[in-house]
């Protein structure tokens, strides 16, 4: 960097953020081999290779095939509010599926695991369509009244246009 040019701080915190990263990267791929035991670390290694062919081969696929779906069937207006209910109930339906899977397996103690998970995701995958449909119909009324001031604007504009 020259003398006369002034310091770009989003480069500069871009690159510390890089370096803090690396560190942390290496410190825990350091501390997998230190600390894991290898059989676990082939295990772990197999595992990732799963979730890789899980994710490319079925999870890929099946967003696209939905992104299609909606694409051709969904309205242009709705669908950003049908892509946002998607991808938030997908996240709550990955995080509570191994708990439903779970559930009873546990001794008390755990009590976490004595909940009603299939329950509990069934009223938030309600929660989230209820706000989905709230934000729809809130952006369905602002288009309304915006149309209308359009054609009240257009009306009187032609009617000043016919009295000259």
């Amino acid at each position: 960097m020259s003398a006369g040019q002034p310091l770009d701080r989003v480069l500069l915190a871009r690159r510390a953020f890089a370096v803090a990263g690396l560190a942390l990267l290496a410190y825990g791929v350091a501390q997998l081999f230190v600390v894991v035991a290898w059989p676990d670390l082939v295990l772990l290694g197999l595992w990732m290779v799963g979730a890789l062919v899980v994710h490319d081969g079925l999870l890929s696929p099946l967003v696209l095939a939905v992104g299609a779906g909606l694409r051709r069937f969904v309205p242009a207006r709705g669908r950003g509010f049908v892509q946002l209910a998607l991808v938030a109930g997908s996240m709550i339906t990955v995080v509570a599926l191994p708990m439903i899977y779970l559930e009873g397996s546990q001794p008390p103690e755990k009590a976490i695991l004595l909940q009603r998970y299939g329950l509990n995701l069934t009223v938030l995958l309600g929660l989230v369509a209820v706000v989905t449909l709230v934000l729809y119909a809130v952006r369905v009324a602002a288009d309304g009244r915006s149309e209308e001031r359009r054609s009240a604007e257009s009306a009187e504009g032609a009617a000043q246009s016919g009295d000259s």
